[in-house]
């Protein structure tokens, strides 16, 4: 084996362990368990929101923008044309769950690197029995020949996150994402990168 195969080769079998799984290679495929979990559906998902990156018309809040890459079950190929739907609540913890604004709601299709991007508004909080739900967006990705997910993302440093019976579960813990400070002006990004289990 030369020098260039050799280091070719340990750096493949040495390929990421990432914050998301382990990825290795077999043959010519490559193989992980980077798949992103589940989480409930919730009681307020509407079907057939615009397709649309702003959703921020008329909300009061801290904008940000959320994006990422939605990725195939080998980790590291992007899906093309994945469908991507978002729905969360105000500021105030209302959701849109009537008007034909679909305020707050959204659905985009991935681009052919797998990226997806929304501009929204950091959410709110509501009860649930005696506890606050910590801040919250609800996913529901779509891809051809792969499994649907439907998710949720929660936010470093909430502290009703701990006492949550779904933000606090061991498979949740890669879906706390922090919020980053994007560029010079201080505008604020999530990034949820995004991997569908095969069909």
């Amino acid at each position: 084996m030369n020098r260039k195969k050799f280091i070719k080769t340990g750096m493949l079998s040495a390929f990421a362990v990432s914050a998301f799984g382990f990825v290795s290679k077999k043959g010519d495929e490559f193989e992980g368990d980077c798949e992103t979990t589940n989480d409930i559906l919730g009681p307020f998902y509407r079907p057939d929101a615009p397709v649309r990156y702003d959703l921020t018309e008329g909300k009061k809040g801290s904008v940000v923008e959320l994006k990422g890459q939605v990725y195939g079950s080998d980790c590291t190929t992007p899906l093309k044309n994945a469908l991507v739907e978002i729905w969360q609540c105000d500021t105030e913890g209302r959701y849109d769950n009537e008007s034909k604004a679909f305020q707050l709601r959204a659905r985009w299709f991935t681009d052919a690197e797998g990226k997806y991007a929304f501009k929204t508004v950091l959410p709110g909080k509501y009860l649930n029995g005696r506890l606050y739900r910590p801040a919250h967006i609800h996913f529901r990705v779509t891809a051809p020949g792969s499994k649907e997910l439907i998710s949720q993302i929660y936010f470093e440093g909430d502290p009703h996150i701990d006492e949550d019976p779904w933000a606090s579960k061991k498979e949740a813990q890669h879906r706390i994402l922090p919020i980053s400070l994007e560029d010079t002006k201080g505008n604020l990004a999530v990034n949820f990168d995004i991997y569908l289990r095969e069909a």
